[in-house]
């Protein structure tokens, strides 16, 4: 396990958007965000396990996915600001990064729509006898939507080489499992497909790796079909924007704090010699500076593009 690689990207995407916080309120980012600020364990931990060319699928909430992947920074920050530059040309904004290179096959604005194209992707490259895996990623606001029975039954029918992530981060928008659900196990739905399912508690960087990476060498060699993760996260952020929400009322300043305590970037950071950190932390401020100043300096889109990219 290299602990290096781990905090490089758990470091960068904390730092991006801290940067993203910082600059939300002049108005030069042009499009809603959803912060992965405390969630980044899941994205990092998952995609430490993966290969260039396994594919990621991933929701709204998607920086961490993005650069945990290896997706283009400047072209995401550039994205943000709504130019041509951008990894969607400006078009798509912060919901809808993509990065198809780097196995970043697309992320959307509305919930659980990515699970159906995850799973349809394994599928074809099974068909194909290309020995890739795909990691479709969620929050715990999906599993209520039809079409992740509809995926995950099939994946499991399919014995197809798929990872189902869920990033429970405790609360779909501001509403807490329970007042959803009956019966809040999830593991459970998904071990109703014969899906094995494991629950991963605290964020645990290190222990998401490790049970991925496992049941990624066992789809590899063929001998297993589609497993299921419930990652119990938690965002720092509000839903939506650079704020804190703590006064909503829906969850407690104690409960956020908790979970501030138990921070992963902390953790990985104090796994590291001094000088080995400092290099990391050197080299990823100066990639961000860059970033920010590719997207500054970059064009809008002429109005052209409206007519790209579109059927007629």
């Amino acid at each position: 396990m290299d602990y290096k690689s781990l905090y490089k990207s758990l470091y960068l995407i904390r730092k991006v958007e801290e940067e993203i916080v910082r600059i939300y309120p002049t108005d030069k980012i042009k499009s809603p965000v959803h912060l992965s600020i405390g969630q980044e364990a899941v994205s990092v931990g998952v995609c430490e396990a993966l290969k260039h060319d396994d594919a990621v699928f991933g929701t709204y909430r998607g920086h961490a996915l993005y650069l945990a992947k290896g997706g283009d920074l400047k072209r995401m920050i550039a994205e943000l600001y709504g130019k041509v530059t951008g990894c969607a040309r400006g078009k798509g904004g912060s919901m809808h990064l993509i990065d198809v290179e780097n196995g970043v096959m697309g992320m959307s604005a509305v919930v659980a729509t990515t699970i159906p194209e995850a799973v349809g992707y394994a599928y074809a490259m099974k068909t194909r006898g290309i020995n890739a895996v795909v990691a479709s990623f969620f929050g715990d606001g999906a599993v209520d939507e039809g079409t992740f029975h509809e995926s995950i039954n099939f994946a499991k029918l399919k014995e197809l080489p798929v990872l189902f992530i869920c990033e429970n981060n405790l609360y779909a928008i501001h509403s807490p499992p329970e007042d959803r659900h009956h019966l809040t196990d999830l593991c459970g739905r998904a071990s109703s497909y014969g899906v094995p399912a494991s629950k991963i508690e605290d964020n645990d960087v290190l222990e998401i790796y490790k049970q991925v990476n496992e049941a990624v060498e066992q789809m590899r060699s063929g001998d297993a079909g589609p497993f299921f993760f419930e990652c119990m996260t938690y965002r720092w952020k509000a839903h939506v924007g650079p704020d804190d929400d703590i006064e909503i009322g829906y969850r407690s300043a104690e409960e956020v704090q908790a979970w501030m305590d138990d921070d992963q970037v902390e953790r990985m950071a104090e796994m590291l010699t001094k000088e080995d950190r400092a290099e990391i932390e050197k080299s990823v401020d100066q990639d961000i500076t860059e970033a920010f100043e590719f997207a500054e300096q970059s064009e809008f889109p002429d109005p052209y593009e409206l007519y790209q990219a579109v059927f007629q």
